[in-house]
């Protein structure tokens, strides 16, 4: 056994949101591994809370990541929770001041800025991992071993589904963070960047051509129903039978609540969720959104060597949970993110796999079908040793994933396929 004593990395977390409570926790779970020491947060009492419950000094607690990286540095690590349009400035200004880095995906928001930061990263010659947890969960683990091994022989083609789930699609890409592609980053990246990143990295060889195909087809004005108002707290006629109620998903069944900062007690939440839907963003009828983001999409790419992917992203489904069909010349396999089975043409013996049971438990994880915690473990021994191999996700091996997805919306776009 190794009883050598480690002293724990010390991180400054930009963005106090879910993510950013992520690492928080794991520093708790993990005092020897991680430290939090510093937290930029723009809502006062977000940035409170998160300071108090992972032992943040006071001094280390500032509104703005441009009040944090002012400073001269003072940590080992940068954690990047921020919004996509606050990835890039940041984390070049961490890799100015010499910190190492966890960056939340996107890069960033156009192909331009992704180079110019990964050869950044590489002149600076920090760590910079992205957070592409897929490779390290259970079932993605597996079909990535299955498939190298040949147990399907030679790999021919992939058709792979995310089903988005509809009260997620109106949560987070009508009403949420990620409505406005230019605002943000296009839903194939916003969404599906995890995805094209697992593609690239069970094919292993680049993506030569894609094309893309869909649009917004429901979440507009000309499809509300007739007299909705302009929030579903306004009393529209047609809220008690809308499947994308703000009063049903958020006041009545209290799901989806992380994107609000609620008191402890739980009778007094009712109000503050209400107060938040008259005045908020997620309170908006999903017809008088500023959204633009498809509700449907499509992408066929060929690889190097010929290997073919057929990829969507569907809004309109009652349940989430990534699909995959992979099939090679002696074989194929069929997974829902849960299990898969995989049957063997020349004997024509099926096996199921669970992702969940013993078969996975080199996958120990948690989050993201039990990837999150394996990367984070990953990064601080990366940053430990000053190793970027020891990573599945650093940032150059990341920067396909970006690639495919901004040549996607050009195909989408111009109506035509795009050479890579």
């Amino acid at each position: 056994m190794n009883t050598e004593k480690t002293t724990p990395v010390t991180a400054i977390v930009l963005g106090a949101s879910g993510r950013g409570k992520l690492y928080g926790d794991y520093s708790l779970e993990h005092p020897e591994d991680l430290q939090i020491t510093g937290i930029a947060e723009l809502v006062e009492l977000r940035r409170n809370i998160y300071g108090d419950k992972y032992h943040v000094p006071e001094e280390n607690r500032v509104a703005t990541w441009e009040e944090m990286l002012s400073r001269p540095k003072f940590a080992d690590t940068v954690i990047i929770a921020t919004p996509d349009h606050l990835h890039y400035a940041p984390c070049m200004k961490a890799l100015d001041l010499g910190y190492d880095i966890l960056l939340e995906k996107p890069i960033a928001q156009t192909d331009e800025e992704c180079r110019r930061l990964v050869a950044y990263a590489k002149e600076k010659g920090k760590i910079v991992g992205l957070t592409h947890v897929l490779r390290y969960s259970p079932y993605f683990g597996m079909l990535k071993e299955m498939v190298s091994s040949k147990a399907i022989g030679d790999l021919v083609s992939i058709q792979h589904f995310e089903p988005i789930e509809h009260v997620h699609m109106s949560h987070s890409y009508v009403r949420g963070s990620w409505r406005n592609a230019e605002a943000s980053t296009p839903l194939v990246l916003a969404k599906s960047s995890h995805d094209l990143d697992i593609l690239h990295w069970i094919i292993g060889k680049p993506c030569k051509k894609v094309v893309a195909f869909g649009d917004l087809a429901h979440f507009k004005a000309e499809n509300a129903p007739e007299g909705a108002p302009a929030r579903c707290t306004d009393g529209c006629p047609a809220e008690a039978t809308c499947p994308f109620s703000a009063l049903k998903i958020y006041y009545r069944d209290r799901t989806w609540l992380y994107v609000f900062d609620l008191p402890e007690d739980p009778d007094k939440q009712g109000d503050v969720i209400l107060e938040n839907l008259k005045t908020g963003p997620y309170g908006k009828c999903v017809y008088h959104c500023e959204n633009n983001q498809p509700d449907h999409y499509m992408m066929l790419m060929e690889f190097e060597g010929g290997v073919t992917v057929n990829f969507s992203i569907e809004a309109f489904t009652s349940y989430g949970g990534r699909r995959t069909r992979i099939m090679g010349t002696r074989g194929d396999i069929v997974g829902d993110m849960e299990e898969f089975t995989h049957t063997d043409f020349a004997t024509g013996v099926s096996k199921t796999y669970n992702a969940n049971a013993e078969d996975a438990l080199n996958y120990e994880g948690v989050g993201h079908g039990g990837g999150d915690a394996g990367m984070i473990r990953d990064w601080i021994e990366a940053i430990r040793r000053q190793d970027a191999s020891l990573m599945s996700t650093p940032l150059d091996e990341s920067l396909e994933s970006h690639l495919i997805a901004f040549a996607a919306e050009r195909s989408r776009k111009e109506g035509k396929v795009i050479s890579l």
